[in-house]
């Protein structure tokens, strides 16, 4: 069974002030996400590696 990994960045989203969370296949995707999230003195965003099953891709 193979591991693979998915990138989920987790951000405040100012224009309706919520968390919120996308899904990206490679870092690189994440981070440029991450890095345009954030707007203003109030923005952040976290990236976070998670690991994902083989079974779990084909579903």
């Amino acid at each position: 069974m193979e591991i693979n990994q998915e990138f989920h960045v987790t951000y405040f989203d100012a224009d309706c002030g919520r968390i919120r969370t996308e899904v990206f296949d490679t870092m690189a995707a994440a981070e440029l996400f991450a890095s345009r999230s954030i707007t203003g003195e109030d923005s952040w965003a976290v990236v976070d590696a998670v690991p994902v099953q083989q079974e779990q891709l084909a579903a």
